[in-house]
């Protein structure tokens, strides 16, 4: 690690490097116990009382009997109590799967079986739907599952007959473990052991797990942190789900490594946003430019918004106009944006916060601190600056792998430890790094990837469905939504309306096509593979 960074994580040269989440922790308690942690309408704690919640949720988890490597999901949306139970279950050595509450139980259950999570922790409800419920419906056995823990203060009847035996509600009675088992615990975590696998679909459409450990997720982070300007006391509302790496590592982790105070919002809203950032006095905002474009067409005009700072997007297309309206119209007076992937613990670039307009709409930035990007041809030479090829990374940003996938992690990080990320970008020899296309199929809708072909995997379990093509088309909030193109099982025309609602069930928002068109059959090369450039562009 560099050194800067190592004193800025650990406390200056008198101190050792602090190199995991649960020694962070400790070491802000230690150091600054009266500093705000978490504000905000669901509480308020101070680092020392982050630091003893903490402790208290170790404590139970030991004597739940979670075991140092245990995998533990977290399927609910942003609140205080995620962020003590994801911290506290880290430092009983736990490895945490964050899942979106955008997925429906069959895709959460599919998480949850992949990674062998043997606790998740979730809530009863949120925005109408039974979590518990949805996952006892999945129909999925999950047989490594021994707790469901609820987050939340209510229990539903599906919770109550939650097929598990040895299931139980709420985490046992942490009084029963001494604080010296914890701080055992604690110490035992390896720096180098995988803290958390986030999921991310590939152009295959099964999801797959990306792991990452302590060292590498504090490491990158103290870099973002230092490009973007993040600074001690910032107040940060944390609107990106944090079950996303934005959400997670961009904002939780980051607030920690800068002690800036993180002020959790449950599902975005912009008048709600704009009351909180009035009233807790807001110096960051980080999301999606729809984010932005709704802050924007809400009514402003009312709050006090001087305390805005900092705003970070990325995740989509941003027009400069976008950004002038962000500084001039909201009053921000720095922007940044950045480009990631989950399999680069979220970060490759990041476009600094003064620069101009154009040059954030234009560009994605320069590399992380630390990073070397190249871009190369289909034979992995490299290409001209200013030429376009695939961009491929090395760094402390590379993932340790795909779980239990060693043939997928071989076909993205090659012998020489370059990540091949898929997309197509030009690098100019200021070092500013543009991207022009993919060569995934992914599409971005508001900010998500949304990968075709686990779109289609889904479709063509439909009846009516006989075969289907998902492409990304433009749309003027999202960027992007996605197209089904079908061919109706009958032959003849089918009903649109039906497969999209049908869809719902089944898919998160925002893979749920916002279109199907039909037609008699999908323009194929001599593979059997799909000419998708045909469907986006027949003519």
């Amino acid at each position: 690690m560099d050194r800067r960074y190592a004193a800025s994580i650990g406390g200056g040269s008198a101190s050792a490097p602090v190199s995991t989440i649960p020694a962070l922790v400790a070491d802000r308690a230690r150091r600054y116990p009266d500093a705000v942690a978490i504000a905000g309408p669901m509480g308020r704690l101070t680092f020392a009382e982050l630091a003893a919640e903490v402790g208290a949720v170790t404590r139970a988890a030991i004597a739940s009997g979670i075991e140092a490597g245990d995998r533990v999901g977290i399927w609910a949306p942003n609140s205080n109590r995620w962020i003590v139970t994801a911290l506290g279950m880290l430092a009983a050595g736990a490895t945490l799967v964050p899942i979106s509450t955008r997925l429906r139980g069959a895709e959460a259950a599919e998480v949850l079986t992949r990674s062998g999570a043997k606790a998740v922790c979730t809530v009863q409800e949120f925005l109408g739907r039974d979590y518990p419920a949805m996952l006892a419906e999945s129909g999925y056995p999950l047989p490594a599952l021994e707790n469901l823990i609820l987050l939340d203060d209510s229990r539903g009847e599906a919770a109550k007959t939650w097929d598990i035996s040895s299931w139980a509600g709420f985490l046992a009675p942490g009084t029963v473990v001494p604080p010296e088992a914890v701080a055992e615990r604690t110490a035992q975590v390896d720096p180098e052991s995988i803290s958390d696998i986030l999921f991310t679909s590939g152009t295959t459409g099964a999801p797959k797990g990306v792991l990452a450990t302590h060292r590498q997720t504090l490491e990158v982070f103290s870099l973002w942190a230092d490009v973007v300007t993040l600074r001690p006391r910032d107040r940060y509302l944390l609107v990106n789900p944090f079950s996303h790496t934005f959400g997670y590592k961009a904002g939780i982790i980051a607030c920690l490594l800068c002690t800036a105070t993180m002020i959790p919002m449950e599902r975005f809203d912009a008048d709600a946003a704009l009351r909180i950032v009035e009233s807790e006095r807001i110096t960051v905002l980080a999301g999606p430019p729809t984010l932005f474009t709704d802050l924007l067409k809400a009514d402003h005009s009312d709050y006090l918004l001087g305390s805005l700072r900092l705003a970070g997007t990325g995740g989509a297309t941003i027009p400069a106009e976008l950004v002038e309206r962000i500084r001039t119209d909201l009053g921000v007076p720095y922007v940044f944006t950045a480009y990631g992937l989950t399999e680069s613990i979220g970060v490759v670039t990041v476009c600094p916060p003064d620069a101009p307009a154009e040059l954030l709409s234009d560009t994605v930035g320069k590399a992380l601190p630390g990073t070397e990007i190249r871009i190369v041809d289909k034979d992995g030479t490299d290409v001209a600056p200013g030429e376009p090829g695939e961009i491929i990374l090395e760094g402390p940003n590379v993932m340790r792998g795909y779980l239990d996938d060693p043939e997928a992690t071989a076909a993205v990080i090659d012998s020489a430890g370059y990540l091949h990320t898929g997309d197509i970008g030009t690098l100019a020899e200021d070092g500013y790094l543009r991207i022009t296309d993919r060569l995934k199929d992914m599409f971005i809708v508001g900010g998500f990837n949304a990968y075709p072909a686990e779109i289609e995997r889904v479709l063509l379990q439909h009846p009516a469905i006989r075969d289907v093509a998902v492409i990304g088309i433009p749309d003027e909030r999202l960027g992007e939504v996605g197209r089904a193109v079908v061919v109706p099982e009958d032959g003849a025309g089918g009903d649109a309306g039906a497969i999209i609602e049908w869809s719902r069930a089944r898919l998160a928002g925002y893979k749920v096509p916002r279109e199907v068109v039909f037609t008699e059959s999908l323009p194929r090369n001599a593979g059997g593979k799909v000419i998708k450039g045909r469907l986006r562009h027949p003519a």
